[in-house]
């Protein structure tokens, strides 16, 4: 008789296949399901054969061959299919068992699936996996939330197959209630948006304005990798630009600079409009990539549209280490905008998110993963209530010794006619962040001026609001406050 399975696993494409394998290979043993029943039969006839892999025909077979309680775990297309199995698993399943959405599910979709599988007298958890092909194999970081009654039945399995840091803790902790799971994995998709913008934008003034071959940006990526800016990001980028074609040439030469994206970093992007948070980095990456699929528009423009010629005479060796300083303060900026949306939106939601964690569940497996980040866990160790990142007394410091590079390289892009969206942004949002008083106080008159917005004033209370008659014409009447 067939060995009763402790997991499920739905949709057998790159990261299902992966993520059972990954699950077999710690010891559990795991039934596998795909709409396509060719593929579930291709499957554990190829990779998955001699191994403690079941091969389900169909939904009533799948959940047949699980272990009490059922444990579900969807790896489909975020949207639709997941509702639509969800519809499928809930007559055959019964209560206390769970169902887990695995795919890049936007976090609202995850907080009403939420309710409404518990509704159903079963749990539900919606968690992120981040590190792509290999690390669903080898070892992801994973970011669960929703039913916490369903932690303790998943967390074994969970924690098993997740990437470890050095001391052996999982790259896997509960995030908390609802959607958290799936907005902390939205919130490192930004960021992740963030840094491959950043070190594209370094790159992009190494080869215009330095004139730098591939081979020579890939012995600077080298270098830094073995040092404070050591990523997973920076070593597949001085991979990258070792890399040759078939013709011996620099492949990274080759490829249509047009960028694609799945919808993450917008998300991330509205979200934190709807939050009131300055995500200006991450936004601008995002941007970035909008216009880079103009590609037919830029070739046109740049045949009728003038700007200056790219040159550089100065300390060669001097700029690089810059541009070392200005991608490491920017990276700074982008984490701080990420952790300081994920504070807002657990205080909007009523999550308790643990931001020690969650960098923790970042330093090993994920696609944003760095020696950096064991900084952000010992900053939030040591002050939980951290109300700003580049607040804390390391990261002060370090943006403090960066600054000047970070000016300069901004600046020399600027006069060289380079866009630098993310650098420029996270300067002029530490700047802004570090300015005692703004303008904002002409624009609460203007908005006064035309629409009797009303304005507080520097020598009255907070929350006192007021307005004036600018003109002499108006009437006393004014309208709603401001949101601050």
């Amino acid at each position: 008789m067939q060995q009763k399975s402790d997991i499920g696993v739905i949709g057998i494409a790159v990261m299902g296949e992966n993520l059972i394998l990954n699950m077999e290979s710690k010891g559990f043993h795991v039934s596998a399901y795909n709409r396509t029943v060719d593929k579930v039969e291709h499957f554990v006839n190829g990779r998955a054969k001699g191994k403690n892999i079941y091969g389900a025909t169909s939904i009533e077979d799948l959940i047949q061959s699980l272990k009490s309680p059922r444990k579900v775990m969807l790896m489909v297309k975020a949207g639709k299919p997941v509702d639509d199995f969800i519809e499928l698993l809930i007559p055959h399943l019964d209560e206390g068992d769970i169902i887990i959405d695995g795919g890049n599910s936007h976090f609202p979709d995850t907080e009403r699936r939420t309710k409404y599988v518990e509704s159903k007298g079963l749990y539900y958890i919606g968690t992120g996996v981040s590190g792509g092909e290999e690390g669903a194999l080898l070892g992801p970081s994973i970011m669960p939330g929703g039913s916490s009654a369903a932690w303790p039945a998943v967390q074994p399995i969970f924690q098993s197959i997740a990437a470890k840091v050095a001391d052996g803790s999982p790259c896997c902790d509960w995030v908390g209630s609802g959607g958290a799971g799936h907005f902390v994995k939205m919130v490192h998709n930004g960021i992740e948006y963030g840094d491959m913008q950043l070190i594209n934008e370094t790159y992009h003034i190494m080869k215009d304005v330095l004139g730098m071959t591939p081979d020579q940006m890939h012995e600077v990526f080298k270098e830094w990798n073995e040092g404070e800016l050591d990523s997973y990001l920076i070593e597949i980028t001085r991979d990258i630009l070792a890399f040759k074609d078939e013709d011996g040439e620099p492949l990274v030469d080759k490829i249509l600079d047009t960028a694609g994206q799945k919808g993450t970093g917008k998300w991330t992007g509205t979200v934190a409009l709807d939050l009131g948070i300055p995500l200006t980095l991450i936004a601008e990456s995002v941007f970035a990539r909008c216009l880079s699929a103009l590609k037919d528009e830029r070739v046109a423009a740049s045949k009728v549209l003038e700007g200056p010629k790219p040159s550089f005479d100065g300390d060669r060796q001097a700029f690089i280490n810059d541009l070392r300083d200005a991608l490491y303060a920017a990276k700074v900026i982008s984490y701080a905008q990420g952790y300081q949306m994920m504070a807002a939106a657990a205080k909007e939601f009523g999550w308790e998110l643990n931001y020690g964690s969650i960098a923790l569940m970042w330093r090993e497996g994920c696609i944003i993963r760095s020696a950096f980040l064991s900084k952000i866990k010992e900053a939030f160790d040591k002050n939980p209530a951290l109300q700003n990142l580049i607040l804390d007394d390391f990261f002060k410091d370090k943006i403090q010794t960066a600054q000047h590079g970070w000016r300069r390289v901004v600046a020399t892009a600027v006069t060289n006619g380079i866009p630098v969206p993310c650098l420029s942004a996270g300067l002029i949002y530490y700047d802004g962040y570090r300015c005692e008083r703004l303008p904002a106080n002409l624009l609460q008159a203007q908005r006064d001026y035309f629409g009797a917005h009303t304005y507080e004033r520097l020598d009255k209370p907070r929350g006192e609001f007021f307005h004036t008659n600018w003109t002499g014409r108006g009437g006393e009447t004014s309208s709603t406050t401001y949101d601050v």
